[in-house]
């Protein structure tokens, strides 16, 4: 499984952005696929989960502004972040859990700026 993540960028405070987290490879009988952000310095957090059946969970930290979708026919799950703050500033990476194994795409670098 390869995941490839895109839709980062600067943006200013209370601005949106997608991203995108397109998977490839031997998909079958996933579990769910979600996102974490990191900061320097800081451990991984988790940011939000879709399972493949759909059901979708959001950390405190973001819910109400970000959530999160998937488009099965292309393998893709979306994060549609609104309200930008300072303290969303990451790198965001998706994930996707196939039974025991995590498989993770490259992060995609998330600047906000006040």
């Amino acid at each position: 499984v390869q995941l490839q993540a895109s839709g980062g960028g600067l943006v200013q405070t209370g601005g949106s952005l997608r991203l995108s987290c397109a998977a490839s490879g031997t998909m079958f009988d996933f579990d769910g696929m979600g996102w974490y952000r990191q900061v320097p310095g800081k451990q991984r957090e988790w940011v939000a989960r879709i399972t493949r059946g759909g059901r979708s969970f959001l950390s405190d930290s973001v819910k109400g502004r970000f959530t999160i979708s998937g488009e099965n026919a292309k393998n893709t799950v979306y994060l549609q972040m609104n309200s930008l703050q300072p303290e969303d500033t990451a790198v965001y990476y998706c994930n996707l859990d196939r039974g025991a194994r995590t498989y993770w795409g490259q992060g995609t670098l998330v600047t906000v700026s006040s």
